[in-house]
């Protein structure tokens, strides 16, 4: 993408971390900004170029750019959605599969040599499950029709009931992790939603319980999760996200009953080949027309 944007535009790469573009790079001459979704672009980013009208971002998610900011600028903002959908909900499943039936861990027993010592611990059967949907979104409503394949009941949590679905909606996030025995994480990263998935959350999931998380490490108190997997106050957990990547808490390395991924949801070649399409698109269609194809609002 890179090269496409450096052969067909005129481009300044930012130096890593920096939140400041500087009169000495001709600040007032950008027009668009384009970013990933772990690193954005800041209020402070976007006050420093005059004539900045876009912020092209290369992810669904958009919670590290300043969209307050934005607004108020009158700058576009757009995402790439819709493209991943279907990947990140089987990275769900697949989580899913791996952390009740110990398939991770199973491996991790034959590569110890430790088969010959007796079997492996039992783990969960998949089908008829009750799963708990945090987030009805496009990504959410694609893992709850995955996950009825398997022959399971799906509940939701959401700020609003979603009237064309099947689902029961629970109106509280405890009320729902209660009545769940795998807990799904796929709502948007963001102020709104940090620690989203509680202690009190954690405790009512209880120790029959497994989380899931394909969202953002912030939704989830990373801290109460360790302590809860720790004590065995949940069953156990699969992570493809978590609260300062890329950095993992070591703690969790030593636990049998978790999966760690490295934030895997739109890592496959068809996906990524997509995003780059619909992201490079926004930036054409914006340079020709003034205008974005997925803008965020």
């Amino acid at each position: 993408m890179e090269e496409i944007l450096d052969r067909e535009f005129y481009v300044n790469h930012l130096p890593e971390g920096g939140t400041g573009y500087g009169a000495a790079q001709n600040a007032g001459d950008v027009v668009a900004v384009v970013t990933t979704s772990p690193v954005g672009a800041s209020g402070a980013l976007m006050k420093s170029l005059p004539n900045l009208e876009a912020v092209v971002n290369f992810g669904v998610g958009y919670e590290t750019t300043d969209v307050d900011t934005a607004r108020q600028l009158g700058i576009a903002v757009s995402n790439t959605p819709d493209v991943l959908t279907d990947c990140v909900a089987d990275l769900a499943v697949g989580l899913t599969i791996d952390v009740t039936r110990g398939i991770s861990a199973a491996d991790r027993y034959v590569r110890r040599g430790q088969w010959p010592e007796g079997a492996h611990p039992l783990g969960r059967r998949v089908s008829g499950l009750r799963v708990g949907v945090i987030g009805l979104g496009r990504i959410g409503r694609a893992i709850a029709r995955r996950m009825e394949a398997f022959g399971n009941t799906v509940s939701y949590h959401s700020r609003r009931r979603v009237e064309d679905v099947p689902y029961y909606w629970h109106e509280s996030v405890s009320v729902l992790a209660a009545e769940s025995d795998v807990l799904i994480v796929a709502v948007s990263g963001g102020p709104s939603t940090e620690s989203l998935v509680s202690r009190d959350v954690l405790d009512a999931l209880g120790p029959d319980g497994f989380l899931i998380n394909i969202a953002r490490g912030s939704v989830v108190d990373e801290d109460a999760l360790i302590h809860a997997l720790v004590e065995r106050r949940i069953a156990g957990a699969a992570l493809d996200v978590f609260g300062h990547e890329p950095h993992v808490p070591e703690a969790l390395f030593e636990l049998d009953n978790v999966v760690l991924t490295p934030h895997l949801g739109s890592a496959t070649v068809e996906t990524r080949q997509a995003m780059a399409d619909l992201f490079l698109e926004n930036v054409r269609m914006f340079m020709s027309t003034g205008r974005v194809r997925t803008p965020v609002f």
